[in-house]
């Protein structure tokens, strides 16, 4: 009976141990893309989150929020040095997405998680059909 107590908690740890890296690979992805494209925290981690972690949709989404925090950060520094930043822009689009943002937030409440993730999905492909076909 020890041994399989043993061999249990041997899984577990490997299970733990796996389930980080796998998230560590995740926010690697989600930081280059963030760099390159401007996207990481929906686009790709939350849907990483959810198939390869199962993670609850909900969660991923607050998840990813909290990481994009310092990947935008960094990678906002970086673009700025590149002259890739327009601050007046910038200032006109942070005062309405900061209460997007909260907007939004608040309504994952009274969204069901399986109606989050078909609004999550559909919203992906009319982005992605709209990158692809139009300038």
């Amino acid at each position: 009976m020890k041994m399989i107590l043993v061999v249990g908690a041997r899984d577990a740890g490997h299970y733990r141990a796996m389930h980080y890296l796998i998230a560590a690979i995740i926010g690697l992805i989600g930081g280059v893309s963030s760099g390159l494209f401007g996207v990481g925290g929906g686009i790709v981690m939350v849907p990483a989150m959810v198939y390869f972690l199962d993670t609850n949709i909900k969660t991923a989404i607050g998840t990813s929020l909290v990481v994009i925090i310092p990947t935008a950060f960094t990678g906002a520094l970086k673009h700025q040095q590149l002259g890739n930043v327009d601050w007046r822009v910038a200032a006109w689009l942070i005062p309405l997405a900061v209460v997007g943002g909260f907007g939004g937030a608040a309504l994952t409440k009274s969204l069901p998680a399986e109606t989050l993730k078909r609004l999550f999905g559909g919203f992906m492909i009319l982005a992605g059909f709209r990158v692809m076909l139009f300038k």
